[in-house]
Protein backbone atom coordinates (compact mmCIF):
# COMPACT_ATOMS: atom_id res chain seq x y z
CA UNK A 1 0.00 0.00 0.00
CA UNK A 2 1.16 3.54 -0.77
CA UNK A 3 1.63 5.74 2.29
CA UNK A 4 -0.86 8.48 1.36
CA UNK A 5 0.67 10.87 3.91
CA UNK A 6 3.73 11.04 1.63
CA UNK A 7 1.73 12.22 -1.41
CA UNK A 8 2.32 15.96 -2.02
CA UNK A 9 -0.82 18.16 -1.59
CA UNK A 10 -0.75 19.20 -5.26
CA UNK A 11 -0.87 15.55 -6.33
CA UNK A 12 -3.72 14.86 -3.90
CA UNK A 13 -5.69 17.72 -5.43
CA UNK A 14 -5.02 16.35 -8.93
CA UNK A 15 -6.26 12.90 -7.85
CA UNK A 16 -9.47 14.43 -6.48
CA UNK A 17 -9.97 16.43 -9.70
CA UNK A 18 -9.75 13.20 -11.71
CA UNK A 19 -12.90 12.01 -9.97
CA UNK A 20 -14.91 15.09 -10.99
CA UNK A 21 -16.33 13.72 -14.29
CA UNK A 22 -17.61 10.62 -12.48
CA UNK A 23 -19.12 12.65 -9.63
CA UNK A 24 -20.87 14.86 -12.19
CA UNK A 25 -22.10 11.83 -14.18
CA UNK A 26 -23.51 9.99 -11.16
CA UNK A 27 -24.72 12.94 -9.06
CA UNK A 28 -28.26 12.27 -7.85
CA UNK A 29 -28.17 8.66 -9.09
CA UNK A 30 -28.87 5.60 -6.92
CA UNK A 31 -26.27 2.85 -6.43
CA UNK A 32 -27.43 -0.40 -4.83
CA UNK A 33 -24.53 -2.16 -3.10
CA UNK A 34 -24.67 -5.83 -2.07
CA UNK A 35 -22.27 -6.01 0.88
CA UNK A 36 -20.77 -9.39 1.69
CA UNK A 37 -17.66 -11.57 1.77
CA UNK A 38 -14.32 -10.49 3.23
CA UNK A 39 -15.33 -6.83 3.06
CA UNK A 40 -17.84 -7.69 5.79
CA UNK A 41 -15.50 -9.58 8.12
CA UNK A 42 -12.07 -7.92 7.81
CA UNK A 43 -11.91 -4.84 10.13
CA UNK A 44 -9.75 -2.74 7.76
CA UNK A 45 -12.02 -3.53 4.79
CA UNK A 46 -15.11 -2.79 6.92
CA UNK A 47 -13.74 0.68 7.66
CA UNK A 48 -12.89 1.23 3.96
CA UNK A 49 -16.40 0.20 2.94
CA UNK A 50 -18.04 2.56 5.45
CA UNK A 51 -15.83 5.47 4.33
CA UNK A 52 -16.61 4.77 0.67
CA UNK A 53 -20.36 4.74 1.28
CA UNK A 54 -20.23 7.98 3.27
CA UNK A 55 -18.09 9.73 0.65
CA UNK A 56 -20.47 8.67 -2.15
CA UNK A 57 -23.40 10.12 -0.18
CA UNK A 58 -21.55 13.38 0.52
CA UNK A 59 -20.77 13.96 -3.19
CA UNK A 60 -24.45 13.55 -4.10
CA UNK A 61 -24.68 9.85 -5.02
CA UNK A 62 -27.35 7.78 -3.23
CA UNK A 63 -25.96 4.47 -1.92
CA UNK A 64 -28.39 1.79 -0.74
CA UNK A 65 -26.75 -1.12 1.10
CA UNK A 66 -28.18 -4.66 1.06
CA UNK A 67 -26.24 -7.10 3.21
CA UNK A 68 -25.95 -10.84 3.61
CA UNK A 69 -24.58 -12.65 6.63
CA UNK A 70 -24.01 -16.31 5.76
CA UNK A 71 -20.91 -16.84 7.94
CA UNK A 72 -22.54 -15.09 10.92
CA UNK A 73 -25.69 -17.22 10.56
CA UNK A 74 -23.52 -20.35 10.33
CA UNK A 75 -21.67 -19.39 13.53
CA UNK A 76 -24.95 -18.77 15.40
CA UNK A 77 -26.42 -22.09 14.20
CA UNK A 78 -23.31 -23.96 15.35
CA UNK A 79 -23.69 -22.43 18.81
CA UNK A 80 -27.19 -23.95 18.88
CA UNK A 81 -25.90 -27.31 17.63
CA UNK A 82 -27.50 -26.96 14.19
CA UNK A 83 -25.73 -27.56 10.88
CA UNK A 84 -26.51 -25.40 7.86
CA UNK A 85 -27.83 -27.18 4.78
CA UNK A 86 -27.86 -25.78 1.23
CA UNK A 87 -29.70 -26.83 -1.92
CA UNK A 88 -28.66 -25.19 -5.20
CA UNK A 89 -27.03 -22.30 -3.35
CA UNK A 90 -30.04 -21.57 -1.10
CA UNK A 91 -30.02 -22.10 2.69
CA UNK A 92 -32.66 -24.58 3.89
CA UNK A 93 -34.57 -22.58 6.53
CA UNK A 94 -36.82 -24.36 9.03
CA UNK A 95 -38.71 -22.38 11.70
CA UNK A 96 -35.84 -22.49 14.23
CA UNK A 97 -33.28 -21.46 11.59
CA UNK A 98 -35.58 -18.59 10.54
CA UNK A 99 -35.53 -17.23 14.10
CA UNK A 100 -31.73 -17.30 14.03
CA UNK A 101 -31.67 -15.62 10.60
CA UNK A 102 -33.90 -12.81 11.85
CA UNK A 103 -31.90 -11.95 14.94
CA UNK A 104 -28.53 -12.33 13.23
CA UNK A 105 -29.37 -10.37 10.05
CA UNK A 106 -31.89 -7.85 11.40
CA UNK A 107 -29.99 -7.41 14.66
CA UNK A 108 -26.31 -8.18 15.02
CA UNK A 109 -25.09 -7.83 11.41
CA UNK A 110 -27.28 -4.91 10.40
CA UNK A 111 -26.46 -2.86 13.48
CA UNK A 112 -22.74 -3.48 13.03
CA UNK A 113 -22.96 -2.01 9.50
CA UNK A 114 -25.13 0.91 10.65
CA UNK A 115 -22.61 1.65 13.40
CA UNK A 116 -19.63 1.54 11.01
CA UNK A 117 -21.27 3.98 8.58
CA UNK A 118 -22.32 6.33 11.38
CA UNK A 119 -18.81 6.19 12.85
CA UNK A 120 -17.43 7.20 9.42
CA UNK A 121 -19.64 10.32 9.46
CA UNK A 122 -22.75 9.08 7.66
CA UNK A 123 -26.35 8.70 8.82
CA UNK A 124 -27.33 5.06 8.30
CA UNK A 125 -30.71 3.53 9.12
CA UNK A 126 -31.31 -0.22 9.36
CA UNK A 127 -34.37 -1.79 7.71
CA UNK A 128 -35.74 -5.26 7.11
CA UNK A 129 -38.27 -6.07 4.41
CA UNK A 130 -41.02 -5.63 7.02
CA UNK A 131 -40.29 -1.93 7.50
CA UNK A 132 -42.67 0.18 5.46
CA UNK A 133 -44.08 -3.05 4.00
CA UNK A 134 -41.04 -3.07 1.73
CA UNK A 135 -40.52 -6.73 0.70
CA UNK A 136 -43.59 -8.91 0.25
CA UNK A 137 -42.66 -12.55 -0.30
CA UNK A 138 -44.01 -16.07 -0.74
CA UNK A 139 -42.48 -19.51 -0.25
CA UNK A 140 -39.84 -20.24 -2.87
CA UNK A 141 -40.56 -23.15 -5.20
CA UNK A 142 -37.14 -24.72 -5.71
CA UNK A 143 -37.13 -26.79 -8.88
CA UNK A 144 -34.22 -29.22 -9.30
CA UNK A 145 -31.87 -27.94 -12.00
CA UNK A 146 -31.12 -31.47 -13.24
CA UNK A 147 -34.67 -32.90 -13.02
CA UNK A 148 -37.51 -30.35 -13.36
CA UNK A 149 -40.01 -32.90 -12.04
CA UNK A 150 -38.41 -32.65 -8.57
CA UNK A 151 -39.26 -29.76 -6.25
CA UNK A 152 -37.10 -29.23 -3.15
CA UNK A 153 -38.65 -27.98 0.10
CA UNK A 154 -36.26 -25.34 1.46
CA UNK A 155 -38.55 -24.18 4.27
CA UNK A 156 -39.03 -20.46 4.94
CA UNK A 157 -36.96 -19.32 1.98
CA UNK A 158 -38.76 -16.55 0.17
CA UNK A 159 -39.43 -15.59 -3.41
CA UNK A 160 -40.07 -11.85 -3.83
CA UNK A 161 -43.66 -11.00 -4.80
CA UNK A 162 -43.21 -7.21 -4.78
CA UNK A 163 -41.01 -4.44 -3.43
CA UNK A 164 -42.40 -1.11 -2.26
CA UNK A 165 -39.40 1.27 -2.14
CA UNK A 166 -41.28 4.19 -0.52
CA UNK A 167 -39.42 3.95 2.80
CA UNK A 168 -36.04 3.77 1.03
CA UNK A 169 -36.82 6.84 -1.09
CA UNK A 170 -38.03 8.77 1.96
CA UNK A 171 -34.77 8.03 3.80
CA UNK A 172 -32.67 8.98 0.77
CA UNK A 173 -34.46 12.30 0.49
CA UNK A 174 -33.61 13.02 4.13
CA UNK A 175 -29.87 12.32 3.57
CA UNK A 176 -29.96 8.91 5.29
CA UNK A 177 -28.21 5.77 4.00
CA UNK A 178 -30.55 2.73 4.06
CA UNK A 179 -29.03 -0.58 5.22
CA UNK A 180 -31.37 -3.44 4.33
CA UNK A 181 -31.56 -6.99 5.71
CA UNK A 182 -32.94 -9.53 3.19
CA UNK A 183 -35.99 -10.62 5.20
CA UNK A 184 -39.47 -10.50 3.68
CA UNK A 185 -42.97 -11.15 4.98
CA UNK A 186 -45.91 -13.18 3.65
CA UNK A 187 -49.69 -12.81 3.55
CA UNK A 188 -50.02 -14.38 7.02
CA UNK A 189 -47.26 -12.23 8.54
CA UNK A 190 -44.77 -15.12 8.30
CA UNK A 191 -41.08 -14.28 7.81
CA UNK A 192 -39.02 -15.38 4.83
CA UNK A 193 -35.26 -15.63 4.41
CA UNK A 194 -34.42 -14.25 0.96
CA UNK A 195 -31.09 -14.49 -0.82
CA UNK A 196 -29.38 -11.10 -0.41
CA UNK A 197 -28.14 -11.09 -4.02
CA UNK A 198 -31.73 -11.51 -5.22
CA UNK A 199 -32.98 -8.69 -2.94
CA UNK A 200 -30.21 -6.36 -4.12
CA UNK A 201 -30.98 -7.11 -7.78
CA UNK A 202 -34.76 -6.62 -7.42
CA UNK A 203 -34.32 -3.47 -5.35
CA UNK A 204 -31.93 -2.02 -7.94
CA UNK A 205 -34.56 -2.66 -10.62
CA UNK A 206 -37.41 -1.07 -8.62
CA UNK A 207 -35.30 1.97 -7.68
CA UNK A 208 -34.12 2.33 -11.32
CA UNK A 209 -30.56 2.33 -9.99
CA UNK A 210 -27.67 3.54 -12.10
CA UNK A 211 -25.50 0.66 -10.89
CA UNK A 212 -25.80 -2.55 -8.92
CA UNK A 213 -22.50 -3.37 -7.19
CA UNK A 214 -22.07 -6.89 -5.78
CA UNK A 215 -19.05 -7.37 -3.50
CA UNK A 216 -17.63 -10.91 -3.52
CA UNK A 217 -14.61 -12.86 -2.30
CA UNK A 218 -13.31 -13.43 -5.81
CA UNK A 219 -11.97 -11.08 -8.48
CA UNK A 220 -15.20 -11.45 -10.50
CA UNK A 221 -16.67 -14.11 -12.79
CA UNK A 222 -14.00 -16.59 -13.81
CA UNK A 223 -13.94 -18.99 -16.75
CA UNK A 224 -12.96 -22.66 -16.37
CA UNK A 225 -9.30 -21.75 -16.71
CA UNK A 226 -9.63 -19.37 -13.76
CA UNK A 227 -9.31 -16.25 -15.92
CA UNK A 228 -11.33 -13.12 -15.13
CA UNK A 229 -14.17 -12.31 -17.54
CA UNK A 230 -14.41 -8.51 -17.39
CA UNK A 231 -17.44 -7.98 -19.64
CA UNK A 232 -20.34 -10.41 -20.09
CA UNK A 233 -23.59 -10.35 -22.04
CA UNK A 234 -26.80 -12.26 -21.31
CA UNK A 235 -26.03 -14.77 -24.06
CA UNK A 236 -22.52 -15.44 -22.73
CA UNK A 237 -23.89 -15.97 -19.22
CA UNK A 238 -26.44 -18.52 -20.50
CA UNK A 239 -23.53 -20.44 -22.05
CA UNK A 240 -21.60 -20.37 -18.73
CA UNK A 241 -24.65 -21.79 -16.93
CA UNK A 242 -25.07 -24.49 -19.59
CA UNK A 243 -21.47 -25.76 -19.43
CA UNK A 244 -21.36 -25.73 -15.60
CA UNK A 245 -18.84 -22.88 -15.26
CA UNK A 246 -21.34 -21.08 -13.02
CA UNK A 247 -22.73 -23.13 -10.15
CA UNK A 248 -23.42 -23.18 -6.40
CA UNK A 249 -23.51 -19.81 -4.65
CA UNK A 250 -22.80 -17.96 -7.90
CA UNK A 251 -26.15 -19.09 -9.37
CA UNK A 252 -28.46 -16.65 -7.52
CA UNK A 253 -25.83 -13.89 -7.72
CA UNK A 254 -25.46 -14.08 -11.51
CA UNK A 255 -29.15 -14.75 -12.15
CA UNK A 256 -30.12 -11.71 -10.09
CA UNK A 257 -27.47 -9.55 -11.77
CA UNK A 258 -28.70 -10.59 -15.20
CA UNK A 259 -32.33 -9.87 -14.32
CA UNK A 260 -31.35 -6.40 -13.11
CA UNK A 261 -29.38 -5.68 -16.29
CA UNK A 262 -32.31 -6.81 -18.45
CA UNK A 263 -34.75 -4.72 -16.39
CA UNK A 264 -33.16 -1.33 -16.83
CA UNK A 265 -30.27 -1.10 -14.34
CA UNK A 266 -27.57 0.58 -16.44
CA UNK A 267 -24.72 -1.65 -15.33
CA UNK A 268 -24.17 -4.50 -12.91
CA UNK A 269 -20.71 -5.06 -11.44
CA UNK A 270 -19.49 -8.15 -9.58
CA UNK A 271 -16.40 -6.82 -7.83
CA UNK A 272 -13.66 -7.99 -5.50
CA UNK A 273 -14.51 -6.91 -1.97
CA UNK A 274 -10.98 -7.83 -0.83
CA UNK A 275 -9.58 -4.73 -2.60
CA UNK A 276 -9.35 -1.70 -0.27
CA UNK A 277 -11.78 1.11 -1.26
CA UNK A 278 -13.05 -0.96 -4.18
CA UNK A 279 -16.33 1.00 -4.38
CA UNK A 280 -14.54 4.29 -4.98
CA UNK A 281 -12.17 2.65 -7.45
CA UNK A 282 -15.06 1.16 -9.43
CA UNK A 283 -17.35 4.22 -9.40
CA UNK A 284 -14.98 7.22 -9.42
CA UNK A 285 -12.11 5.98 -11.63
CA UNK A 286 -11.79 4.32 -15.04
CA UNK A 287 -10.12 1.25 -13.51
CA UNK A 288 -12.31 -1.89 -13.69
CA UNK A 289 -12.31 -4.25 -10.71
CA UNK A 290 -14.34 -7.34 -11.58
CA UNK A 291 -17.01 -8.30 -14.09
CA UNK A 292 -19.54 -5.97 -15.70
CA UNK A 293 -22.78 -7.59 -16.91
CA UNK A 294 -24.77 -6.13 -19.79
CA UNK A 295 -28.20 -7.19 -21.01
CA UNK A 296 -27.13 -7.59 -24.65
Amino acid sequence: MTDVSQIPPRDKAEILAQALPYIRKFHGKTMVIKYGGNAMTDPALQADFAEDVVLLKLVGINPVVVHGGGPQIETALKRLGKKGEFIQGMRVTDAETMEVVEWVLGGEVQQDIVGLINQAGGKAVGLTGRDGGMIRAQKLKMIDTADPSIEHDVGQVGDIVSIDPSVVKALQDDAFIPVISPIGFGDNNESYNINADVVAAKLATVLKAEKLMMLTNISGVLNKAGELLTDLTARQIDALFADGTLSGGMLPKIAGALDAAKSGVNSVHIIDGRVPHVLLLEILTDQAFGTMIRSH
